[in-house]
């Protein structure tokens, strides 16, 4: 068994808070209009303090403007700017803002070396409960999501939400959706396990995921999806170190991107690498950076991507973290 566990050293631009959903668990959400959208130039200052840094992947994180909006051209045009911005700055561009057409995800092709969609659950029973005001989590919808990124050759990464009012075999489900769509078309890197971790700016407060259960997930979802499938556990909301160990143990492999801020879950910071070797090591445990994108995507990328990617594969290969 391998003793590698991953990481992205990454940062997080977000083009705008603002979405049309009212998911009652949400730690991001402002309401549409409320939340000024980033300009490029305050971006293109934060990618240029983060040179040099290690930084290498930069998550586009973006609230949802409305399909039938007039704005959503322009909210549109904005992520892909940003994303230009950080390839021309010398970084690898991830993108995640909810369900997008077949053409903005060929556009954003081009500028993305992934993108990424938590399915969540696809029980329909939290369009009753927690997904009650949010129009873009009908499971159909995020389903014909990862089809689309299937079609055209995106390499991509979705998830489960844990803890919103499903049930084991709602995970069950959720997962085999997920291994029967990369059997067709082999293009899910990643599955996270994300356990809901309640904050301090949802609607309603819920409760916290047991994390205790959290290895058991991993065990099941290590049984069911395809071995080629990188599960990822994020290490802010597993805190006790045995359940973080425990979860490696189950399959966990990789610990997503690590920054300054999980804009998801605002109240959990990311804990430093640093730290997270410390943990790992005793166990041997051996902590690498990755790229956002998985070297078995290279040859699904552009010329300019795989070039970008070339560049920061060799230089990982100089320094492991």
């Amino acid at each position: 068994m391998s003793r590698t566990v991953t990481y992205s050293p990454a940062h997080t631009l977000v083009p705008t808070y603002e979405c049309f959903n009212r998911c009652t668990y949400c730690n991001f959400r402002t309401a549409p209009g409320k939340s000024p959208w980033m300009e490029l130039a305050h971006a293109e200052k934060q990618l240029q303090a983060l040179q040099g840094t290690g930084t290498i992947e930069i998550l586009i994180l973006s609230g949802e403007v409305h399909p039938q909006s007039p704005r959503r051209t322009a909210w549109f045009q904005r992520i892909y700017d940003l994303c230009s911005l950080a390839l021309s700055l010398g970084f690898l561009p991830h993108t995640n803002a909810g369900p997008l057409s077949f053409e903005e995800m060929a556009l954003l092709k081009e500028v993305n070396v992934s993108m990424g969609l938590m399915l969540e659950q696809l029980t329909p029973k939290l369009l009753e409960t927690v997904h009650r005001h949010a129009p873009s989590k009908v499971p159909e919808r995020r389903l014909q999501q990862l089809e689309w990124a299937g079609q055209l050759q995106i390499p991509f990464t979705t998830g489960l939400l844990l803890g919103i009012g499903e049930t084991p075999d709602d995970w069950r489900d959720t997962l085999e959706a997920i291994a029967s769509i990369h059997c067709r078309w082999g293009h899910i890197q990643e599955v996270i396990l994300q356990p809901h971790s309640p904050g301090s700016q949802q609607i309603s407060k819920g409760s916290a995921f047991s994390p205790e259960q959290l290895p058991e997930v991993v065990a099941l979802a290590r049984q069911i999806l395809p071995p080629a499938i990188t599960l990822q556990i994020p290490p802010n909301l597993v805190q006790q170190p045995e359940l973080l160990l425990a979860c490696l143990q189950a399959g966990g492999r990789d610990l997503g991107g690590i920054g300054l801020r999980d804009e998801v879950n605002p109240d959990y910071p990311h804990p430093h690498y640093r730290a997270l070797a410390e943990i790992l090591q005793p166990a041997s445990w051996h902590l690498v950076r990755r790229l956002p994108v998985y070297p078995q995507y290279d040859s699904w990328l552009p010329v300019r991507l795989r070039t970008a990617v070339t560049h920061w594969r060799n230089r990982r290969s100089r320094c492991p973290y």
